[in-house]
Formats: structure tokens, sequence, C-alpha cells
């Protein structure tokens, strides 16, 4: 086992040095300033589910307004390049090109900002492409599935000071900057404990059965969708159910657990957690999937700008739930509840308890969480539409702007942290820590890899 592992993490590090040679970095867009009444010429990178029913839905409340508009989609599957391009051409009411591959994209005139919304492990990669062919990024969460292409991507961003925002459309909600705004003024005091959920009851869900039969290898490119992984012969469930496989995704840390430890490090100012150990298995959809269908993390953070260290615990099953992700942190005086976005006193230390011990009753008021934060955000909905409306709206506003985005490239960064940590542990069975100089997730003493 050791030395199969030896052989695909080299495998994987001469995989990500030649792919990364080969990028098409080019300046043709740096000298592009983009004026007050310029339309903004907007590129799709990937024609995906998340695409279609949310990211293009969110553009489209606000486009018109901002004078953006979509010239071009780029997908290396020719039934969904073509999918993409008659879909947005009669919505927009315009010609828009048709890409087979990135490359072809960026070689556009004008093309200002792109949309991502490929699989989890190509987001990093392609954020790279973006930036260093001048364009500014909106890219889906997760950030990056290995440290590798997290430091790369959080470089190659820095380094050009382009507009990206992440994914994490938490950030853009009313309730949540009233959270943020209540602890960080140190009204809720120190946080002791966090407990995120996120539970479904779904067999098919990530499953892609009916577009298999549709899926045949010619009509694709099988080496440029594995960029920088290890080669694997041709697998078209890989292709369209890469969530349910590593090193293609993490599964439920990068597709939910990203969103909801994002917000801890927000309100905390951390960046990462001291430990994470993990336990878990596939125990009802046993499909051939490589990543859990059952999942329990338990994080250790260290003191942050809130006082004390304090617990987190992600728990994800996804045979029994009805998805209403829970997120609800813990003080002395009581619970702050973004399902309710109310803050209580449940759970605070009362009179009874307290007077044994020569202490006074800690409790929290009961209030609404909204109540407490005087700019409104767009909408108080924690409906994810909504959510992504207002983050889209955001990235376009700062597109113009050229302020930073209320989720920047570091949020993205530090909860790629988190994830690579949490599998990290999941597949070792053993403490997962992090090392500050390397920026490396650390099993012991050996750096994670695949």
């Amino acid at each position: 086992m050791t030395s199969r592992r030896e052989f695909i993490r080299q495998a994987a590090v001469a995989a990500a040095g030649s792919y990364l040679s080969t990028l098409p970095f080019t300046a043709k867009s740096y000298s592009r300033i983009i004026g007050a009444n310029d339309r903004v010429r907007v590129g799709v990178v990937g024609f995906s589910d998340r695409f279609l029913n949310s990211l293009f839905p969110a553009f489209t409340g606000h486009h018109k307004k901002l004078n953006f508009d979509i010239v071009g989609v780029s997908d290396i599957w020719k039934l969904r390049r073509e999918e993409g391009q008659a879909f947005l051409e009669q919505k927009l009411g315009h010609k828009v090109k048709a890409c087979v591959n990135n490359e072809e994209l960026y070689r556009m005139k004008d093309l200002d900002a792109v949309i991502i919304s490929t699989a989890d492990f190509q987001h990093a990669l392609h954020t790279i492409e973006a930036v260093q062919a001048g364009c500014d990024a909106y890219v889906e969460k997760p950030f990056a599935e290995t440290m590798e292409d997290n430091r790369a991507a959080l470089k190659a961003v820095r380094a050009t000071n382009k507009i990206v925002q992440i994914g994490s459309q938490r950030r853009s909600g009313a309730n949540y900057h009233a959270a943020e705004n209540f602890i960080k003024q140190g009204k809720f005091g120190d946080i002791t404990m966090v407990e995120l959920t996120w539970n479904v009851n779904q067999p098919g869900r990530w499953r892609r059965p009916a577009l298999l039969a549709k899926l045949k290898e010619e009509d694709t490119d099988w080496k440029r969708f594995l960029m920088n992984r290890p080669f694997e012969p041709w697998d078209p469930r890989i292709y369209l159910e890469y969530r349910l496989f590593w090193p293609y995704s993490s599964g439920m840390p990068g597709q939910w657990m990203s969103h909801q430890i994002d917000t801890v490090h927000w309100f905390t100012g951390l960046k990462h957690p001291r430990s994470v150990v993990a336990n878990g298995g596939i125990y009802m959809w046993k499909d051939g999937r490589r990543n859990w269908d059952t999942t329990t993390a338990v994080f250790d953070y260290g003191e942050g700008n809130t006082g004390n260290g304090f617990q987190v615990t992600f728990s994800s099953r996804m045979h029994n739930g009805t998805e209403r992700p829970a997120e609800i942190y813990y003080s002395n005086g009581g619970e702050l509840n973004l399902n309710t976005n109310q803050i209580s006193p449940n759970g605070g230390l009362e009179q009874r308890h307290a007077v044994a011990m020569g202490m006074k009753a800690n409790l929290l008021p009961n209030m609404n969480l909204t109540d407490t934060y005087s700019q409104v955000v767009a909408s108080a909905n924690t409906g994810g539409d909504q959510l992504t409306t207002n983050h889209m709206l955001n990235w376009m506003e700062c597109i113009r702007s050229r302020k930073e985005p209320n989720a920047p490239v570091e949020a993205g960064y530090y909860h790629s942290i988190a994830n690579v940590m949490t599998t990290a542990a999941a597949h070792s069975g053993a403490k997962a820590t992090f090392d500050e100089q390397k920026q490396e997730v650390m099993v012991g003493d050996k750096i994670f890899t695949y």
C-alpha cells in the first residue's frame, strides 16, 4: 500500500508540473480597462447543472442593469457544449461562441470574466487559467481538493489582482452578516462549540444514470478532463459522477462542509483547524462509489478573535434526512441558530447552576438575528437561490468597482485546508494537522497526498 501511494504521489506531482507548464498563460486582456459604460463580456467554463439551475438565473437577475453579457461557452463534451450554446443563444437572443476547450475560449477577443462550474478537482486549476488569461472569475466551491492546487491557485490570483469570487454564497446573506457582526462585537461571548449537519435521503444524489448512456469517449477529451490527476482508463462514471470518486472530489467535505466550515473561519478570523479526526464509510449505497455516504468529522480550533479554543463537529449522511443543513453556534450564554436565525439563552448558564460555584447566571436574550444588523445585505432569505443571486451581484459589482468581493480567494484557500485535512483524516484513519511553515496537511510526520 505504501509503495502504491508513493507511486501515485510521484505521478500526481509529475502530472501537475506537466499540466501547469502547458497552461495558456497570456497577457492579452491585461491592458483592457473596463470603463463605466463598457459591456463586460463573460465566458462560461463548464455547462453544468449548477450553472444551468443556479448560476445562470443569478446572472440574468442583474446582467442587464450592470451591462454584463455571456459571449462564449467552453465544454469539452460535445453534447454539453452544443446544449450550452443553444440554451444561451435562446435565452440571451444573440450568438454565443461554443468552444471545444478553455484555450479556445481565452483566445476570444476582449473576454473580461468567466463563470467556472466544472468538476470539483478542476476549480483551482481553471482559476489559474482564468486569471493568467486576464479574466476575473466566479469559481464554484470547493476551491481546491489538494494543497498543491490550493497553493498554486492562491499564488496565481494574488499575482494578477483579478476579482475572484469563491462560490461560498453564505457570505452574501444578511443573516450570516448579522451573525458575524454579533459574534465579532463580543455580544455572543466565546464560542465553545459549533455543530454542522447536512443530511439527505437521496440514493441518486450525484448520480447521472440517464446521461451515462449518452456519453461516448470520442465525444470528449478524457486526458484534458483528468488535468493533473494520475491517469486511469476511461470511466464515464468518473466523468459524470465525479463527486462520488476521490481524487476527483472529496464528496461530502468538498460539496457540503466547505460551505459550513467557511462561516467558522469568517466569524472567528481563524484560517484552519489545529487538527481533524474523521470516521465513516459506505454503509448504505454500495454502488461502486469511492467516497463515503456517512461522515462525522471533529475539528479542534485554537484561539481566534472570539476568545478561547473550541470544537466543531460536521456530520452528514445520505440515507436519512430532509436536506435542512444546520449550523448552530454555542457559547456559555446560549446559542446562535442559523436555521431559525434566532439568538437564544438555550443551554446558557442558569443561576441555579452558577451559584454553587460563586458565579452569576450567563444568559443571552431571545432575539431575531437579523434584528441585530442594521445594514440590509440584499436579502435575509437563506434559500440557496437567493443567496446565489446576492453573491453573483456582489461579484459583478466588484468587477466594476475593483473592490474585494464578499468571498475572496483567501476564503477558498482556507476552506480547502479544512477540506484536505478532513480527507486526510478519513483516508488515513489518523489525526490530521497543518504545518504552517510548509502550508501542508500532515498525518503524523508525513505530508498527505493521494
